[in-house]
């Protein structure tokens, strides 16, 4: 068992990565064993949370992941550790499934961050709407960026006792955590960025929250969860090369774990650092950045020869949103400059200036279903014909389902916007890394 809490807020931008990360980085800092988690689909997010708990970070999403999977993953952390932090998305009771819904499946303790920064008595309003609106498992609330005491004790003033003030943080650069398209800037990138979180957990250490022994906080017990089943060892033997560094970035732990799970071996390189594309059977070109890269990524001409010879012997290359970017003839950055890109997949990814598409989907074809999600602000035009189109997951009240994401073959090379999580169908994930055709 394990003290367990679920950090969320009533609206994105009240401050509730930057608490979870605190929260996880004081007891790290402790000794304690913390293991961290994300509500919903998420790749920069779990970067820091990563950093602040010191251990790998999965996400969780009831409908993506699925009941079962949510809950192995969380039993085995509560076993491991001695406290798991689940970060929520968006506000706590937004998305269908929300981070409320995570909460009242698994009886995990919220705890609300408030951006209280311009309100007083209202403050006490809002969490006992947060509170009452649905009979959730509460840990408390906690104000963010307060001007002062005075201000603190006005907000602390208008909670009742069963409201759980966990204490305020005031507003202060020294743990901000930067901005861009996407998201939060990635961990990885910013040299001060545990110094950020150590900032942040001097703060919360001097409130109630921080100064609560973990041995008071009540222990969370696990549902029972049957064992996962081991996949069929599709990939056995199978040597996977995997694109990572500032522009490949964004690769779901769990996904690896999945591939060597049917028996692959994964092996790194880094195309910013001029790496040559290791000896494989297969490639994963993964999301990330590669229109802040586009310069570095164009001048690696040798770097395409090579994908293109292992495309000709019929080996498979699956490139997932910024890993189709990467493979355009054309690529046009954020400042409206082309880029001429590697050109295995004929067409122009176009960097927006706004979110062009957002929300779950699955891929069906054969006899099941890759689960995932799209979230990209760039735009693929191109004369393909896609082989297959992703089915989003649901619209929301009264909305038109938005369409589907389209998967590109072209020989042995598949593409698409499309990000899956590969434990919601070992099988099928096996087909995205062997030959043939998926349609």
């Amino acid at each position: 068992m394990a003290a367990v809490v679920l950090v969320a807020a009533p609206a994105s931008g009240q401050g509730k990565t930057t608490v979870a990360c605190a929260l996880a980085r004081l007891h790290a800092r402790r000794g304690a064993r913390v293991r961290a988690f994300k509500c919903g689909p998420d790749f920069l997010d779990p970067q820091w949370l990563a950093l602040a708990s010191g251990a790998s970070v999965d996400t969780l999403d009831l409908w993506i992941n699925g009941e079962a999977d949510c809950a192995a993953r969380l039993a085995q952390a509560a076993a491991e550790a001695e406290l798991v932090v689940v970060e929520g998305v968006m506000g706590l009771h937004d998305g269908e499934p929300s981070a409320a819904d995570l909460a009242q499946r698994f009886g995990l303790p919220v705890l609300a961050v408030i951006d209280a920064a311009k309100m007083a008595a209202t403050f006490g309003a809002l969490v006992h709407g947060l509170r009452s609106w649905r009979e959730l498992p509460w840990a408390g609330v906690l104000a963010n960026r307060v001007g002062g005491a005075r201000h603190a004790a006005m907000l602390q003033a208008a909670l009742p006792p069963e409201a759980g003030w966990a204490g305020a943080l005031p507003a202060d650069g020294r743990f901000a955590l930067p901005e861009r398209h996407l998201g939060l800037s990635a961990a990885g990138e910013l040299p001060d960025a545990l110094a950020r979180l150590d900032a942040a957990a001097d703060a919360l250490a001097s409130t109630p929250l921080g100064a609560r022994a973990l041995a008071d906080w009540p222990q969370w017990v696990p549902p029972p969860v049957a064992a996962p089943a081991a996949p069929h060892r599709r990939l056995d033997g199978r040597r996977i090369a995997v694109a990572h560094d500032a522009a490949f970035a964004f690769v779901y732990p769990a996904n690896l774990q999945t591939l060597h799970a049917l028996g692959a071996e994964t092996v790194f390189f880094s195309p910013l650092a001029g790496d040559a594309l290791p000896d494989c059977d297969a490639v994963w070109l993964p999301g990330g950045y590669p229109e802040l890269h586009a310069e570095a990524l164009a001048a690696r001409r040798d770097l395409a020869a090579q994908l293109a010879a292992h495309l000709a012997a019929d080996r498979p290359v699956w490139a997932e949103c910024g890993g189709m970017m990467a493979l355009a003839e054309t690529l046009v950055d954020g400042q409206g400059r082309q880029h001429r890109l590697w050109g295995l997949l004929p067409g122009r990814a176009v960097l927006g200036q706004r979110v062009a598409a957002l929300g779950p989907h699955r891929l069906v074809f054969g006899r099941g279903e890759l689960r995932g999600h799209s979230f990209h602000w760039s735009r693929f035009e191109t004369g393909l014909v896609a082989a297959l189109h992703t089915e989003p997951a649901r619209a929301g009240a009264g909305l038109p389902l938005p369409p589907g994401e389209p998967v590109y073959e072209l020989g042995a090379l598949k593409a698409s916007w499309f990000h899956p999580w590969f434990a919601s169908s070992p099988e099928l994930t096996a087909r995205l890394f062997s030959p043939g055709a998926l349609a």
